[in-house]
């Protein structure tokens, strides 16, 4: 039998950021995948996650927890999908080191996916990102702060690690107004800020103060903004701006769902799918091509370039025979009866 704890160490601190060059939230996402696979053998084996062994994690038991986090967590399809393909990358890292496994390996990968509908993206009304962007309270520190991430994050159409983790140097308010943004896959993009966003950031940078850490955007604390710590204040924001804006009760908003919004503006205002994913940071144009579902003007132009068929009017002549048989006295007795 052989121990897996030194297997998943090494694959997880040197295969993936130095062999792959996989970024800290890949490392991060798939430990948490082998955080609840553990768990979940060591409850249904009844031993102490330290002792799994390799030959343990057979395919049967990933069905049985694949099928747990979506029954038992309320996990979707594609979280389920997420967790499997993290655990195929470090099956595929261990059929080179342990050869005796190469049966069990094979079974694991052939493990499909599982399809799931493709829902239209969620997205936000100008009404309803104007009403999030007033609800900041900008007579206090921490409203400026506020206001200045959440119209960041919506013009540049930023993914909430990106925005959390952007430094003060990547930042630029000189002739052209612009950041320097290290996104997803380790791509680099640079983009112009409006005059409304330079104002807000100017704003926050005049009452920022001194604090020991290089990220732009820090907490009451002066420590780094957290992920967590801003979908707290969007989730706050939120509630103060469905008092004015009606459509938003009940209505949970996501960081991202202003990153769909930024992309939907785009594309309507530029109605060209490829400037949508240069500005998002989108490796391949088909991850984009999502919002062409959600945007109506693209079909409107479709229908109103093509001429519509000409047809024929005119009235329904029914055969005489037809009234003969609906008028027959036979038949007209048979239904009273």
């Amino acid at each position: 039998m052989t121990p897996i704890a030194p297997l998943i160490t090494k694959f997880l601190r040197e295969h993936m950021p130095t062999d792959r060059g996989c970024s800290v939230h890949t490392c991060e996402s798939y430990a948490q995948a082998f955080r609840l696979l553990f768990l979940f053998a060591s409850q249904r084996l009844g031993i102490r996650p330290s002792q799994i062994c390799l030959e343990q994690i057979t395919a049967e038991l990933v069905l049985h927890f694949l099928a747990h986090i979506e029954e038992q967590r309320g996990n979707t399809a594609a979280t389920r999908n997420g967790r499997l393909a993290a655990i195929k990358a470090f099956f595929r890292y261990v059929e080179f080191r342990v050869p005796s496994t190469l049966a069990q390996v094979r079974q694991i990968n052939a493990i499909r996916g599982k399809r799931h509908d493709q829902m239209l993206v969620r997205h936000l009304t100008m009404d309803e990102v104007r009403g999030i962007l007033d609800a900041p309270d900008i007579t206090t520190r921490l409203g400026i702060r506020d206001r200045a991430m959440l119209h960041l994050c919506f013009a540049c159409g930023l993914r909430v690690s990106e925005l959390v983790g952007l430094p003060l140097e990547s930042l630029s308010l000189q002739r052209t107004p612009s950041i320097h943004v290290l996104g997803k896959g380790r791509r680099e993009r640079c983009l112009p800020l409006w005059k409304e966003t330079t104002v807000d950031l100017r704003a926050w940078l005049a009452v920022r103060g001194k604090v020991s850490v290089p990220e732009l955007f820090v907490n009451a604390e002066g420590a780094a903004m957290t992920r967590a710590g801003f979908e707290y204040i969007l989730d706050k924001h939120v509630r103060t701006a469905t008092k004015r804006c009606s459509s938003l009760t009940g209505r949970p908003v996501s960081p991202h769902q202003l990153r769909h919004s930024c992309a939907l503006i785009m594309l309507q205002a530029t109605r060209d799918i490829r400037k949508v994913a240069l500005w998002l940071g989108h490796a391949d144009i088909r991850t984009t091509e999502i919002y062409l579902r959600v945007d109506p003007t693209q079909k409107l132009e479709a229908v109103e370039s093509v001429l519509p068929l000409g047809l024929r009017r005119g009235r329904f002549k029914a055969p005489e025979a037809l009234i003969a048989s609906l008028t027959d006295p036979v038949l007209c007795e048979a239904k009273r009866q």
